[in-house]
């Protein structure tokens, strides 16, 4: 990474966090200059800021009025860099969790069925050893590993890309994004429920063998376990 791109982000990571923070709220403007005299940067770097902001729809700019903060209803909420955002911040990580597992809830049980129908040989096989691997770290007290992280990532965007909906492939930064907060914010356990554990396991299998309605009912059933454990966030 260039300095002039570490920089960017840097600027873009702040100003987002202002956004979602209310530090910058709902309709207040600032300017090109604004950006360069706090941040002490040129008009390139902070032109290039408030682009990258416009592309996620927090901004708006103009010529007469300068740059306008939008409000949350217009955010490209599905954008990883949104998510992280509001992951970040702790009035707006219940509702992005809540938000994020509802919108699972309703997309990953059907993906799951849909990989049992579509799925190659290799795909279910490496969902199969993901899970074993999953069990494995889970019970001996690394579930909160970023190794357990990355599986856990892995199993989930392998069912979304498996289901061949180019819709539900889609998704998968969003949900790579709301397993990261999860243990990121410390609310993934080192000793995962054994009930978390067997449904990973029970969805697997239910696609290795091609039953659809079993992958639809433990995907569910998983991500109902999900919802439970976050109720107290």
């Amino acid at each position: 990474m260039t300095e002039n791109s570490t920089l960017l982000t840097r600027v873009f990571d702040q100003l987002a966090s202002d956004i979602v923070s209310g530090t910058y709220m709902e309709g207040s403007t600032f300017t090109l200059n604004d950006i360069c005299d706090r941040f002490g940067i040129s008009r390139t770097v902070a032109r290039e800021a408030m682009r990258a902001l416009e592309q996620v729809h927090m901004v708006r700019s103009s010529r007469r009025v300068g740059i306008t903060v939008l409000p949350q209803s217009e955010w490209s909420v599905f954008d990883p860099r949104v998510i992280a955002h509001r992951l970040g911040n702790a009035e707006e990580l219940p509702h992005q969790l809540r938000s994020l597992t509802e919108l699972r809830i309703a997309v990953e049980p059907v993906a799951a069925a849909a990989m049992a129908d579509h799925a190659t040989e290799e795909e279910r096989e490496e969902l199969l050893t993901i899970a074993k691997k999953l069990r494995r770290l889970g019970e001996t007290g690394r579930g909160d590993s970023r190794e357990f992280l990355t599986l856990d990532i892995e199993f989930h965007i392998l069912i979304l890309r498996s289901s061949r909906n180019e819709m539900f492939s889609a998704l998968a930064p969003a949900v790579a994004e709301v397993l990261k907060g999860r243990t990121q914010f410390g609310l993934q356990p080192a000793h995962p429920a054994a009930e978390a554990l067997d449904r990973h396991d029970a969805v697997a299998e239910s696609i290795q063998r091609g039953d659809r309605a079993a992958a639809e009912m433990h995907s569910r059933a998983l991500l109902t376990e999900v919802t439970q454990a976050l109720a107290d966030v």
